[in-house]
């Protein structure tokens, strides 16, 4: 029994991740109808700049690192979304596909020219487990929880009692609509992707106690969380939610069946399932 409650918290915990993931990419959908193919990279870039440059370079405290790592992504995003996502936003799918492609190599190849190719871990931070009962429960995946938990809770407030919030919900809904009722599009967008950049750091920070920090940390997590977005419902907040819980709570119970090295295999198969049997995902939703 103690394995199985092992089992469902640290899949909680890493389907919150791949949820995390799924509302990140589904901003930008909604807000610019693109596509970004380069959220795994910055997942990573947000690890790098948290680990690499604020806790080992300049020996900051981790609050003050995370704090300012958030800070130095939204920066970021605001850049990305003026000369990337706005410009290319009423272009056809394929260039901003391979635009959004494009940036996520030139962040790899930033990466390794600025921080080195060789991989490192935040020494001290999220480690050890707490005991309750006979389950057996990391720091890491306790955080994890926690953490996501109330980054969904503030993201439905904001968007559903703040008037920024509405206006990108307006803007998701029709962006034609929204600028004739005098919704300034653009500064939605990149509100919208500055948000979604935070949160790719802040996935960048919880999971680098899991993982080594590396150029190719986050490439199976943002594969995944793309996949919890299509099994919730492709460009439904809630969905994505779900479909990251079902993903993160299956796998691991398929690892108790199957080896280890399958484990990643459940996510792509749940995917394959969902767009053959039920396109629009667990909620039925799309959009």
């Amino acid at each position: 029994m103690s394995i199985i409650m092992q089992l469902i918290i640290s899949g909680i915990a890493m389907g919150f991740i791949y949820a995390l993931v799924g509302i990140e990419y589904t901003l930008i959908w909604n807000a610019s109808g693109v596509l970004n193919f380069s959220h795994d990279k910055l997942i990573t870039l947000g690890a790098y700049i948290f680990g690499g440059t604020y806790i080992l370079a300049l020996k900051m405290g981790f609050v003050q690192g995370i704090l300012l790592s958030l800070l130095t992504v939204a920066i970021v995003g605001v850049i990305i979304a003026r000369t990337i996502f706005i410009p290319l936003r009423n272009l056809t799918m394929i260039y901003t596909i391979m635009a959004t492609v494009m940036l996520g190599k030139i962040i790899v190849e930033g990466i390794r020219l600025f921080w080195g190719p060789v991989p490192f871990s935040v020494p001290g931070f999220l480690v050890g487990t707490v005991k309750i009962g006979k389950v057996v429960i990391s720091r890491a995946n306790i955080a994890i929880i926690i953490t996501a938990f109330i980054c969904v809770c503030a993201l439905q407030l904001f968007l559903y009692k703040t008037k920024p919030g509405k206006a990108m919900r307006c803007v998701a809904q029709n962006r034609n609509a929204a600028q004739l009722m005098g919704i300034d599009v653009k500064t939605v967008m990149v509100t919208t992707v500055a948000i979604s950049m935070i949160i790719c750091c802040l996935i960048g920070v919880l999971v680098s106690p899991l993982l080594n920090i590396s150029t190719t940390m986050s490439n199976m997590i943002g594969l995944k969380g793309f996949a919890a977005g299509v099994i919730g419902g492709f460009g439904y907040l809630p969905g994505a939610i779900i479909g990251g819980l079902v993903i993160g709570i299956v796998e691991n119970f398929a690892s108790m069946i199957f080896p280890s090295v399958y484990k990643d295999i459940a996510a792509f198969v749940l995917l394959v399932a969902f767009l053959l049997i039920r396109p629009k995902g667990i909620t039925g939703k799309t959009r």
